[in-house]
């Protein structure tokens, strides 16, 4: 369980999130909207321990987070495949691992590639593919399907749903778009203006 209780964090004297509370299940597919400015990355950034709120708490029982950011954090000098690897823990059965889930992002021929011979939109699908073979019980989407077109997102969303509810992990998954949003989650979120 992820629990945020009256945390209040501010940028510069500016207040993002002020006392916020909220409380994430065991297993649960949260998705958070609102409008550009009003929190949902620093949220984010929050649970996953890379902030610390100014006032209040943050208390999770999750210890191994897996987190796509906005942009793709892909190490330059490695494939695909070994961008994949790097996350992994075992050996035993790392090339079905890894073939399962480029297939899973529709990069299945693109495992031998380096991030520089990648568009955006692929390497956006490699950062998601990283993150969901990473053992994770706890995964935190930063608009990971913002570079990629409708019947993509559809595809690759009704599979990332599926895995995490075969994990039994829990998700929070930041989109700007409702029908992701509707897709993928259990709970919708919508964090309002701090302008207002």
């Amino acid at each position: 369980m992820l629990e945020l209780r009256d945390v209040t964090f501010s940028y510069d004297q500016k207040p993002i999130l002020k006392d916020f509370s909220l409380t994430l299940a065991d297993g649960e597919i949260l998705a958070v909207m609102g409008p550009s400015g009003c929190g949902k990355s620093t949220l984010l950034s929050l649970c996953a321990g890379l902030l610390r709120p100014q006032k209040g708490f943050v208390i999770s029982s999750f210890d191994r987070i897996s987190f796509v950011f906005q942009e793709p954090r892909l190490l330059p000098w490695l494939t695909v495949r070994e961008n994949l690897a790097a996350v992994l823990k075992k050996t035993d059965g790392i090339e079905e691992i890894i073939t399962d889930a480029l297939d899973s992002v529709e990069l299945s021929d693109c495992k031998n590639l380096y991030p520089e011979e990648l568009s955006g939109g692929m390497k956006s699908r490699v950062s998601l593919a990283r993150a969901l073979i990473f053992d994770g019980d706890l995964f935190l989407f930063d608009e990971p399907f913002a570079a990629l077109d409708e019947e993509l997102r559809k595809r690759i969303g009704a599979e990332m749903r599926r895995h995490l509810k075969e994990k039994g992990a829990a998700a929070i998954f930041v989109t700007h778009q409702l029908s992701d949003a509707e897709m993928m989650a259990d709970r919708i979120l919508y964090l309002p203006s701090t302008n207002t």
